[in-house]
């Protein structure tokens, strides 16, 4: 449906021609010639464009455009404007009007400006609801975990997230750093600026300094025109570093500099340039150990670790798979159309048994791959294709007793990373009340909170 064009003007006349060209072109107009009027329809059914008349007896026009930015500041507004007026049209550009027409009215200039009035509204709107999107997206509490490593990284993240400090996130591949790199960026200040990330083991040596910081016209051969840089891209944001530990010496020194006087200079440049972002690192390395083999500056090194993050392999935090292969199962069901609501018991036993060298990323693809097998509304474990893995304990077993012995290990452990999971799951959905999350469940309330000290699981504060 076509938007809505509120015409204020005290002319009959100027009111009917308008209505007829713009209802012409399926706009849903309403017109009056009084202030007042239009306020009150303003606050009651804001439409997305006021077509406001500078000259009325009742109220001056630029007074009614400061009222109805007052009452409705998503309505644009359009002004019209008669000869000798024009500084005051400039005026109320000031104030916040889109543009101004003046009199007398041109159907086709009016038609154009209107359009381009909507279309530029329905950007920032759109824009508007990505952001919004974004931000609920990668809401902590939208991060999955139950284990105790996982809520000390949410408790940290917490911490850190409101403030400008730079953070540098550790982790196997596969765990998720750039997940929490973009939770640090949408809970923080910073939310409503740019989210840019450079992956610094992707890009060639020669050419990643000038993706970091710029270059200007001339400065290398194919430099034929001067582009700006991802520094300068996440102004007001945050610039992710993905693989920091992959940066060449010659790049290090450069991000020194704009970590210590946030300040940097593109490539073949003369002047510094203010930087006003805020760093979120990460990397797989033991960037430590790459500053006692001289491959990464110590100075650098302690710039980025002002507050560290580890994110934990999943294998050390399996009370986690549950709750993950949930999240998968519900996000891929979802895409892929399919009616599949839950895994079977045996489909879950093989996903608590599995190494998990890949991480999270190894088992997102696990449950995509099972949701789209999957012929009915249950995963079965033939739907679990699993690739092969070494185990977690070494060394191999060498008899069948110790085969035996191994086997009662890994089952202990996945049953009580799945009862913990469980009992989590549980307290969270009924807000930790014991007594209904057992009754819920179907579990006796002191059998229940047996279970709880047996994992020892308490009520958090």
């Amino acid at each position: 449906m076509k938007e809505r064009i509120l015409v204020l003007d005290d002319e009959p006349v100027v009111q009917r021609a308008l209505r007829k060209v713009l209802q012409g072109q399926g706009y849903r107009v309403r017109t009056t010639g009084s202030p007042l009027e239009a306020l009150r329809r303003l606050q009651a059914e804001p439409p997305e464009l006021l077509l406001l008349d500078l000259r009325m007896p009742q109220m001056q026009g630029l007074e009614v455009l400061k009222r109805a930015k007052e009452l409705s500041p998503q309505t644009e507004v359009i002004i019209i404007t008669g000869y000798g007026s024009i500084p005051q049209a400039v005026q109320a550009l000031r104030h916040g009007a889109y543009d101004f027409l003046e009199k007398p009215l041109s159907p086709q200039v009016l038609l154009a400006v209107v359009q381009r009035c909507l279309e530029r509204r329905r950007l920032l709107s759109e824009n508007v609801r990505l952001r919004a999107e974004l931000a609920t997206l990668y809401r902590m509490e939208n991060i999955v975990g139950a284990s105790k490593p996982m809520q000390r990284v949410f408790e940290l993240l917490g911490r850190v997230a409101p403030l400008q400090s730079t953070v540098l996130i550790t982790g196997a591949s596969g765990t998720g750093k750039e997940l929490l790199a973009r939770a640090i960026h949408y809970n923080s200040p910073r939310r409503d600026g740019p989210f840019v990330v450079l992956d610094c083991g992707a890009i060639p040596e020669g050419l990643i300094e000038a993706e970091l910081f710029g270059h200007v016209r001339g400065s290398f051969t194919g430099a034929v025109s001067t582009q700006e840089g991802l520094v300068a891209t996440a102004q007001g944001g945050t610039l992710f570093l993905d693989e920091v530990g992959s940066l060449p010496p010659s790049t290090q020194g450069k991000l020194l500099r704009l970590l210590q006087e946030r300040q940097y200079r593109p490539v073949g440049a003369r002047r510094l340039l203010r930087a006003d972002v805020r760093i979120v690192a990460a990397t797989n390395q033991e960037l430590s150990e790459l500053v006692r083999q001289g491959r990464f500056r110590e100075d650098l090194y302690w710039r980025l670790n002002v507050f560290p993050l580890h994110l934990p392999p999943l294998r050390e935090r399996r009370e986690d798979i549950p709750l993950l292969a949930e999240h998968f199962l519900r996000k891929y069901a979802q895409e892929t159309g399919k009616a599949v609501q839950h895994l079977s018991a045996e489909a879950m036993r093989l996903l608590m048994e599995h190494h998990w060298p890949g991480n999270v990323r190894e088992l997102e693809n696990t449950i995509h791959r099972a949701v789209i097998l999957a012929r009915g509304r249950s995963i079965g474990p033939q739907d679990i294709l699993l690739a092969p893995s070494e185990q977690a304990c070494s060394p191999l077993p060498r008899s069948a007793q110790q085969l035996k012995g191994l086997k009662r290990q890994l089952r202990q452990r996945a049953t009580e990373a799945l009862e913990r999971a469980f009992l989590l799951q549980a307290l969270r959905e009924h807000d930790w009340n014991i007594t209904r999350a057992a009754r819920a469940v179907g579990m006796q309330r002191s059998n229940f909170h047996s279970l709880m000290r047996r994992h020892g699981i308490k009520r958090p504060h």
